[in-house]
């Protein structure tokens, strides 16, 4: 199949830098190995090697150019990035998926639905620079879609949700207008809420889906890895593994959005330092003793804003430690070096 740079996504945002190496061929990366990349080009998919980097500095989605042996030289800045803080005891980033337009926020209308968790893929949305639409899977099996609805709705002014089958074509249709030819749209959300089985109708593949326990609706992954795949519609679709556990990264500013009632009311308060407990001219507190405010909503923010400053100083923390001892390690070889010379 024969795709254009602008079916694959191309813009003027990443000719402009294109410009500065003209002699060098673009490429959009569709899957991340652990020696090497895929890209793919007007001419087809090609294999990549990164010479400098490792691949894990990479994302599927990105645009980078490479050499006519398929070295890549540049990366190109990107438009949104998805990332979070790498599961495990390790300090790292890991990145999720780059410019991506529309992030489907896949919940289900059963025992997995969870406003927090929902909370989080917004604020990760947001700081990412995606436009977030929440999916609410399994609308056919729910006594009561309304509600769920409401609830995550409840969210946000003008959030987008929708409820769908994701067995019905029509509902596949409404959710593939909303990522057009040329653009990428991302799959995120727990195992078992039905992700592989929206991917499969917005992208004609017939990958397995693996069942759910009963007790908790959760399930086991079936997507292990994230690739970029064409949908029916000319966009792209990145579909990600499921994750039990979103730890946020550098998102102050996407907490802030999701919550930005609560930040709207803090800016109100009598004392620019409110802590929001019990101190005299509190907006937030007041909001909440009128009913205008869910006291579980600002417990969830003071929750969620403790939680990315600990993720985002640790990863920062690490850095700092990795650029020190880097530091000591070339003293060292610079040292042993003058030491011959004598």
């Amino acid at each position: 199949m024969v795709f254009s740079l602008s079916d694959l996504g191309w813009s003027s945002h990443f000719a402009a830098q294109h410009a500065v190496d003209a002699s060098l061929n673009p490429y959009r990366i569709s899957a991340v190995h652990r020696d090497r990349l895929i890209g793919l080009s007007p001419e087809g998919e090609v294999p990549l090697t990164t010479p400098n980097q490792s691949t894990g500095d990479f994302a599927v989605g990105d645009w980078v150019l490479a050499d006519e042996h398929g070295r890549i030289q540049r990366l190109l800045e990107r438009r949104s990035l998805l990332q979070r803080r790498a599961a495990g005891t390790n300090a790292k980033s890991q990145l999720i998926a780059a410019n991506v337009d529309v992030l489907f926020i896949v919940s289900s209308c059963n025992a997995d639905f969870n406003l927090p968790r929902l909370e989080r893929y917004l604020a990760l949305a947001h700081q990412a620079g995606c436009y977030p639409v929440i999916v609410l899977t399994k609308a056919d099996t729910c006594k009561d879609v309304a509600d769920y609805s409401s609830r995550a709705e409840s969210l946000a002014p003008f959030i987008t949700v929708l409820s769908v089958n994701a067995l019905d074509a029509a509902d596949i249709q409404h959710l593939l207008s909303w990522c057009p030819t040329g653009q990428t749209g991302a799959l995120v959300g727990s195992s078992g809420v039905g992700k592989t089985t929206l991917a499969n109708g917005m992208t004609g593949q017939s990958n397995t889906t693996a069942g759910i326990r009963e007790d908790d609706a959760r399930g086991r992954h079936t997507t292990t890895s994230r690739a970029l795949i064409k949908m029916r519609n000319g966009g792209w679709l990145i579909d990600t593994p499921g994750m039990r556990a979103l730890r946020l990264l550098n998102a102050e500013e996407g907490v802030d959005e999701v919550f930005s009632e609560v930040i709207d009311l803090a800016r109100a308060c009598r004392f620019s330092d409110c802590q929001h407990l019990s101190e005299p001219g509190c907006a937030i507190q007041a909001a909440i003793t009128a009913g205008e405010l869910d006291a579980a909503r600002l417990d969830r923010w003071r929750k969620l804003r403790r939680e990315e400053l600990h993720n985002s100083e640790s990863v920062a923390q690490a850095r700092a430690r990795d650029k020190a001892f880097g530091k000591m390690v070339r003293s060292v070889m610079l040292d042993k070096k003058a030491q011959k010379r004598i």
